[in-house]
Parts: structure tokens; sequence; C-alpha cells
């Protein structure tokens, strides 16, 4: 019996794919015997061309209709039923007539050939397909070989299967036609554009699944017609053109996310369809579970985008009404069991296969480049950071053993890690009379260094002046290699970056923060260079950008300068670039509000940590490096050799010469153009150095306190760094004479910072990690809330009043929000009053004040010359103040301790404060955590590096051309 083919083409919005698509059908070597167009209600001219083309019906949906594909199909099949029923109705009556009339044709001689507007079939398409059905009777579903619209010669689709837990999968995917798969028949599934179908059968499984309006529609039909005991094939001789998946129908584009989605929706719809029913309700409950590990998996796969959907999979699969329609209709036509489509299921081992050939697919060129490059230890940068760190030790040796530092900006952190975390977030700052308050950022910093050394917080700040040194040579070797391919110039960088002046001098003046800043600050610039195209350096440069800013937020104007000239130079990277700055936004934005509330925005650029005070350094000091007094210690050493005071500028001039010589030399040689994100960058650290100097936001004692310029010279540092490893590429045979004069000059500049601990000179010194005096610190262990009283000499007629509760003020319980603070409050002003009187009358009864405030110590700091404005008058009021107290019945003198001479309260309070909230305890500070672990949780996921890595040849020498900020592939 002649088979009879109704070709149904559904289009939508495909206006510039039916130009091609009509004429292919038209062109048809065996010519369909119906066609049925359906206009799904388009906004273009799609319904005029298929007007046009002079179908057999057309078929127009109402916009507010279900424009599917599937669902469009089911209404030209039920168009195609009526139609039928008119023709057989037509027949009776004409039989009454006498009149002869063609018998109805059989159902199982219709086929139905499903086509959409993007769907261009080859001229022997459908004669293929009806060739291949005509001698296989138990066929009921046959399938083309889709082919790209853009390229004829490359399979877009060729079969469809599943995994063992049922995820879908294209036997065949953009693959180059070489007949290599035209031995293919039997199959599990095929897609919907193409598909021949017999009638019969579609009207038995009844149609596509409405809950697959797309993705699996035609896989999950294909299904449940091999469950009804028919067959499905393919048919390589069969070709039709197809311009996208299902998933594309009716839209102009779909990303990539989108696809995701609403593959896993189709996913777990057919899952609850098929699953048995006592198996349903477990599969149910796991759908949010399920959801919440594969949007982990889903970052560590680097698919942020992909993370949302897998939420909305999830919640669309929960509350799916049409899974119970579904099944019903997977029952009535099921004659087989899942047994019979196991054969054609994808093998554990063929799923591996196909992922790890899409894994090499996606790199550049089809596979894993050889690079060439040099080899850290090759190249010696191992053995740089090396001799760094013997440098290091030797400088910081009396460090060794302590177990913490203190002094200038550093103070012991917590004594254990519960402590640490519980000062990041939202609640109780136990400085000073106490407040309650945001965190700083860099709060997060020292709970996370201090974790390192969880048994003793405070030691890891002691390792890291021991290695401070040898992480800056890393940073930097790694840095300059980005830039430069040739051995040696990456040492240099090493030995630059290590031995720069601000790095020392931030370590010798205990500004903790700015060191780690320097000490990242490579590593950032390396990561945002290569976050344009990979995903991971991107979430590292997010983390990154989150350290530093917290570290030194002085830097963070010339950061977001650097990041918009970076968006704008890479806009392909834009998406990923974009979100460097968001974590620390997340950390930040909770102090931001705060200090805006204040009136006091620029107060966010202060120094974290315990105020230092580093003297006025001049524009000429901070061009020559210099981030306090005394040009970073040569000062003393021309004093020592009893030159004339000018000799000091000259000489730290004439060793930085060659540094400044060969960054400005970098304009004028060939490849100049390389310089110029360097130089950019040094222009911008020495204005974040100026502005740092000038602006004064906390106060130590009775002095404010500029903000540290040494974190913006380490950015002009950077840029001087880099700047002079690209001239160095480009100098020739100089290169190497170049080179070694500027390693020698900046070394010989740094020899007396490096030797300031050692002779004395350093704020910074080793620390038992007792701050306040033993019999104050033993008190404390009983009584946490208990205060000390401490007076500080600071010239006539001043005394700075610090309150310290417990065992002390620690460096994590700092606060930008009480060293920026311009108000008083009243236990403040009450404190300020008790300090005056107990320092000048020793008649005065201090001891209502005292029980009030809680104190229970008073501790007479001895002069200290580096902080007094007036050491002589100083010195009076210590001997005023010490006369006062000791002649005062309320406070018994204990005699002298480390911290200054020791007071007991004579009647110690009794009532003690409430015991202050840590941040996890308040529901605010609950909430602010959980959202920063949020964020911090995905940047760290997204940073985990999970593909191969690509092969590294090592190259010693070498003058290739080197790019200095050169895409990469995602690593």
């Amino acid at each position: 019996m002649r088979q009879r083919v109704t070709a149904i083409l559904v289009a939508r919005n495909g206006g510039d794919h039916l130009k091609r698509t009509l004429p292919a059908l038209a062109a048809q070597t065996r010519a369909p015997d119906t066609i049925i167009a359906v206009d799904a209600a388009s906004d273009d001219d799609s319904e005029k061309l298929l007007a046009a083309s002079g179908p057999t019906q057309l078929v127009s949906l109402p916009p507010r209709a279900n424009l599917a594909f599937g669902a469009a199909v089911a209404q030209a099949a039920r168009v195609l039923g009526d139609t039928d029923r008119a023709d057989t109705a037509g027949a009776s009556t004409n039989a009454q007539t006498k009149q002869a009339q063609p018998e109805p044709a059989d159902p199982d001689s219709e086929w139905l050939w499903l086509l959409a507007h993007d769907s261009a079939p080859h001229p022997r398409a459908l004669q293929q397909l009806l060739a291949a059905v005509e001698i296989a009777p138990s066929v009921a579903i046959a399938g083309p070989k889709v082919m790209s619209w853009d390229r004829p010669d490359v399979i877009a689709e060729f079969g469809e299967a599943v995994t063992r837990f049922g995820t879908s999968l294209l036997m065949v995917e953009d693959e180059l036609d070489q007949a290599q798969h035209d031995v293919t028949e039997d199959m599990l599934g095929v897609a919907m554009n193409g598909m021949l179908v017999r009638r019969s059968v579609w009207q038995a499984l009844g149609g596509f699944d409405p809950g697959l309006p797309s993705v699996d529609a035609g896989l999950d039909f294909s299904i449940r017609a091999r469950l009804a005991g028919h067959r499905v094939i393919v048919v390589p001789g069969a070709r039709v053109s197809a311009a996208g998946g299902p998933e594309h129908f009716g839209r102009r584009s779909v990303s990539a996310a989108r696809r995701a989605r609403v593959a896993r929706a189709a996913q777990l719809h057919r899952r609850l369809v098929y699953a048995p029913l006592v198996a349903v309700p477990l599969h149910w409950l796991s759908l949010l579970p399920l959801a919440v590990l594969r949007a982990v998996g889903q970052l560590l796969a680097k698919h942020p985008g992909f993370v949302g959907g897998e939420f909305a999979a999830a919640l669309a699969a929960m509350f799916d009404a049409g899974v119970a329609g579904s099944r019903a209709r997977l029952r009535r036509s099921r004659r087989l069991g899942w047994g019979a489509i196991a054969p054609l299921r994808v093998p554990a081992a063929q799923v591996r296969e196909k992922r790890a050939q899409a894994r090499e697919a996606s790199l550049p060129g089809g596979g894993v480049p050889d690079e060439p490059k040099v080899g850290y230890l090759g190249g010696g940068g191992l053995w740089a950071a090396v001799f760094a760190g013997v440098v290091g030790v030797v400088a910081f040796g009396p460090l060794l053993g302590a177990q913490a530092v203190s002094g200038g900006g550093l103070l012991p952190l917590s004594a254990t890690v519960g402590e640490l975390w519980s000062n990041v977030g939202y609640g109780w700052r136990s400085i000073g009379t106490g407040f309650e308050g945001f965190s700083d950022p860099f709060a997060y910093v020292l709970a996370v260094l201090g974790s390192i050394t969880f048994w003793s917080p405070s030691f890891s700040i002691v390792l890291l002046y021991l290695l401070a040194l040898p992480l800056a040579s890393a940073g930097a070797w790694f840095a300059a290699r980005r830039i430069s391919r040739k051995g040696w110039i990456p040492l240099v960088a090493a030995v630059l970056w290590s031995a720069a002046p601000p790095l020392l001098s931030s370590l010798m003046m205990g500004h903790l923060g700015a060191s780690i800043a320097h000490i990242l600050l490579p590593w950032l610039v390396l990561a945002t260079v290569s976050a344009a195209r990979s995903v991971p350096a991107a979430a590292a440069a997010g983390l990154l950008f989150a350290v530093v800013a917290a570290s030194a937020p002085v830097l963070v104007p010339a950061l977001l300068v650097m990041w918009v000239v970076w968006m704008v130079a890479q806009p392909r990277g834009l998406l990923r670039i974009v979100n460097i700055p968001i974590l620390a936004a997340a950390l930040f934005a909770p102090l931001v509000v705060e200090q805006i509330m204040r009136g006091t925005p620029l107060a966010l650029l202060a120094d974290p940590g315990a105020p230092a005070a580093a003297g006025a350094s001049s524009g000429w000091h901070l061009a020559l490096l210099s981030a306090a007094e005394g040009l970073n210690g040569w000062t003393s050493v021309v004093q020592g050799l009893a030159l004339p005071g000018v000799s000091a500028h000259v000489v730290v001039a004439v060793l930085l010469a060659p540094v400044g010589i060969l960054a400005l030399l970098a304009l004028f040689v060939p490849g100049s153009r390389r310089s110029i994100p360097s130089l950019v960058i040094a222009l911008l650290g020495f204005v974040t150095a100026v502005a740092a100097s000038r602006i004064e936001l906390s106060s130590l004692g009775a002095e404010s306190v500029p903000v540290w310029p040494g974190s913006g010279l380490s950015l002009f540092w950077l840029g001087l760094t880099g700047g002079v490893v690209v001239v160095l590429g480009a100098l020739g045979r100089a290169s190497a004479a170049a080179g070694l004069a500027a390693s020698l000059a900046t070394v010989v500049l740094a020899v007396p910072l490096l030797g300031a601990m050692l002779s004395g000179e350093s704020a910074v010194q080793a620390s038992s990690g007792r701050i306040v005096p033993a019999v104050v610190a033993a008190e404390a262990r009983t009584n946490p809330q208990i205060g000390m009283l401490r007076l500080v000499p600071a010239g006539e007629d001043a005394l700075v009043v610090e309150l310290q509760r417990g065992t002390g003020a620690t460096l994590d319980e700092q606060s930008t929000l009480a060293a920026t603070a311009h108000d008083t409050t009243d236990a403040q002003r009450q404190a300020a009053t008790l300090a005056a009187n107990l320092a000048s009358r020793g008649s005065y009864d201090p001891t209502s004040d005292l029980a009030e405030l809680y104190i229970g110590f008073i501790v007479l700091a001895d002069v200290d010359a580096a902080t007094a404005m007036d050491v002589g008058a100083a010195e009076q009021v210590h001997k005023r103040a010490a006369d006062s107290l000791d002649g005062n019945p309320a406070v018994t003198p204990v005699g002298q301790t480390s911290s200054g001479l020791l007071w007991r309260v004579t009647e110690p309070p009794t009532t003690a404060p409430d015991a202050p909230e840590d941040a996890i305890d308040s529901l605010q500070g609950r909430v602010l955590l959980g959202v920063q672990a949020l964020f911090f949780v995905v940047t760290v996921l997204l940073a985990i590096p999970t593909q191969r890595r690509r092969r590294v040849r090592s190259t010693l020498s070498g003058d290739g051309p080197a790019a200095t900020f050169d895409e990469e592939s995602d690593d």
C-alpha cells in the first residue's frame, strides 16, 4: 500500500529561516501528500510566507495559546483528524447517492513529517525516510541526520539516548560528516526536527508530552514508542539542516544558562514520570538537596550562571502539575518493561569518553597547547625565593622563637580561633568603652590568617614576617614571567619586589595590612590579566581583590580605576572581569553604610589595625620611596657617618636611579606600548601615596594620624618594576648589565631597613602575646569583663586615656569605626574625667566611677619618646600622676610592670556588665555572616581549578616575543 505523508510545518517568528525551508520542502523528490502549515502567533512575516507557499491547510494559533512546537504539532494533528472525519462523513453521504469515493487511508500507512521553520530538508530527505520505513514494518519513528544550518558538512545531531541515571545525551554532536556514523540504525530516540512518525502511533501515544515543550520531547516520545513495542531508527541518507536545538524554537537566541535550566527541568520531569510510583515521593524529596549539590558542582565546573537554573528547575519539578497526566499516558501505552530499552542506554564508560572529548574540544585548537615558558625551578625562581627567605630569617631573627609580634601598628591576636571568628561581622566591639557595630573586612583576613596556626593564632604573624620576603619574591617572579619569557628577567623582578622599600618599611612599622597587600599585588595583577578568558582566574582575582582591599583600603580607588580600564580594554571578557570586586563589595557594604550614615565616607580609607604614628612624609620623601621619616633608615646611617644631612637624599636618589631610568626608558624602546599599563599603575600608586599622606582619618592619643602611604608606594613600585621588566626584554645585550645594576642598587637601598630590627630601630619587636600585665591577665581569666584604665603621658597637661577589658584589646578587635570616630560617648567622657582626677587629685574618691565603669586596675605607662608631643612635659605629667595615684586610698600600688606602673583598685567592683554579644549570637550578625560567607564560598569554589593545566615547555632563555597582557585560555 502506498505510504501517505502529511508534512506539518510549524513556524514562530521564523521568517528569515522560512525563505530557505519552504523552497527546500517544495523541492522534495518525494513530495508530501498534504502540507499543514501552522503559524504560532508570529510577530514577523512568517504567516504571510506560509500562506504564499500554498499549503493544503494553514492554521493560525492565537497569541494566548500554547506556542510550543509540540503543542502546535498536536493542533495540526487535530486539524488533520477533523479533515478525515469530514471526508468520512462525505464518503457515507456519497455512498447513499451511489457515487464512488476512494476508501479512507489505512492509519498504519499514514505518516506525519514534523518540521520547524528552521528545518530545511535536503531534496531526497523524505524519499530516504520512506524508503527506510517501507522495508521495516516494525519501525514507527524514523529520524534524519540533522546537519548544521550554516555548515552543511557538520552533523548537528544524529540520535539521542540516556545515561544510566536518565540524563539525555546526543549520540553525535557537532562532528564533521565523513559517513562515519552511516552504519548506525537503531537508536533510543531521535530529534523532533525532521522526525517521521507513523500517524497511528502518534495517536496511540498521545503525541509529545506537554510537560516537555522543547528539550527531550523527541527523546521521550521515542522512549514511549519503544516501550509500546515499536522500533525507532535513524536514516543516515536523509538529511535536514537545522539552525538550533528545540530550545531555540521561537527565540532569536538562547543563553547557555537557559539551555542548561531547560535541560535539567526536562530531566527531572522525565524522572518523576518514569519512576515507579513508590519511588516518586523519594525523588520529590531529593529535588532541592540535589539542586544544592549540583549548584556546588556548577560552581566547581566554572558555570556560575547555571546555579540559578538548578533551583528553578527543581522548583518547577516540585510543582509540576503535568506529571500525573504524563504518567497516565505512559501507563496506557506501555507494553514492554524498562529492560527492553536497557541495551540502548549509554554505558558509563562511553559517557566519560564523550565528556572527555568535549573538554578536549573546548580547549583552544582542540587540544592542550604546548606553550614555551620559563619553569619556576629551572628559571631560578625557587632559588631566588630561598635566598630571600634566608635574608628574611636573618633580618627578622629576633622573632625566632617568639609567639607574637607587637609594636607600631601591631598587637597580638586573640588567644583562640573561636575568639578570632567572634570578632567578624556585626556585634559588640570591646574597644575602649565599647560599642556595637560592624567589623572591618580586615578582621576576616586576620581570622583566616590566625586559623592557619590554630594552636597559637598570633604565631601566624610571626610566620608571615619570616616568610614575607620569599612570598613577595615568588609573586613577582610569576607576574614577570607573564610579561617576559627570558629566564633571568623574572629574577630581577623577584629581587626588586622582595627588597622593595615599601614592603620593608611596612614590616618594620607594624603595618601588617600594607605588607599583605604588597605581597599579593603581583598575584592580583596576574589573575586579573587572565580573568578575561578564565573563570578560575576571575574568581581568584576576586579573592585577591577582596584581601588587598581589606588589608589596604586606601588602594581601593586605584584598584577600581584599573578594573574599569581593564574592562574597557577587554570587552569580550566583560562578564568575567565585571565580577572581580563583588566579594570585596559584600565585605565592605555594611561598613560603607555605617560610615556614610556617620557622615565620614573618607574614613573608609583608614588603615585597619592599631593606629601607629609614622611621622610626616613630604612629596620628595615619597618620590624617594620613603613612607615615613628617615628615608628608609638612610638618615640614621648618614648621621652615624657624620655626613651632611642632605647626603641621605643624594644616596637614596642615586640608588633609585637605575630603576627609575629603566622604567622611563620603557616608553622609548621597541614595543613601548606594552609598558603603558605598568606606568599607569605607577602613576596611580604615587597619586595614592601622596593623597594618603595628606588625609588624617584616625588618631593616636591627642594627635591625628595620616593614612599610611606605604600601600600607595607599593603600587607605585609595582608599576616601576613592570616597566623595568618590559625594557629589559628590549635592550638586547645591555639588558643584563642594566638588570644587575637595578637589582644591586635596590638591595643596597634596603640594607638599613633589613638591619632595623637587629639594631633595635624597628617599631616592632618579639612579644610573648600578653597585652596587659600578668596580674591583670590572671584576674581576666576568671573575670573577662574586668577593666584596666591605661594612662599615657603625652605632653604638657596631656594624658591619653585607654580603657581595656579582659586580657586587652587584640589586633582583631581593632575597628576603624572607633579609630575614626569624631564624637565622644558619655562613657568616654566619664573615663576621661576619671583619669584626669586620678592623675591630679590625690584626695579624689573614684570608687563610684570605677565601679560604674567596672575598672579593677590602673596602669600609668612610661613616657614614649616616639609618641609624646613633649618628652619633658610628659615626664612631669607622669611624675604628678604617679604621686597622685600613690596618695589615693582607693587604689593600691602593685609595682612596675612591662606595661608601666600598676595599681589595683582597693575595693574591686562587684557588679559586672552584661557579657557582650558575639556576632553569631545576634540575628543581624547571623544574616550578615551568612550572606558574606555565601559570597566567599561561591568565589572560592569558582577559583578552584578543575580543568587540566596546560603543558609548559621549560625554556631558560630565548628572544621570542612576549606579550604583556595577552589573553590566556582557562586553566
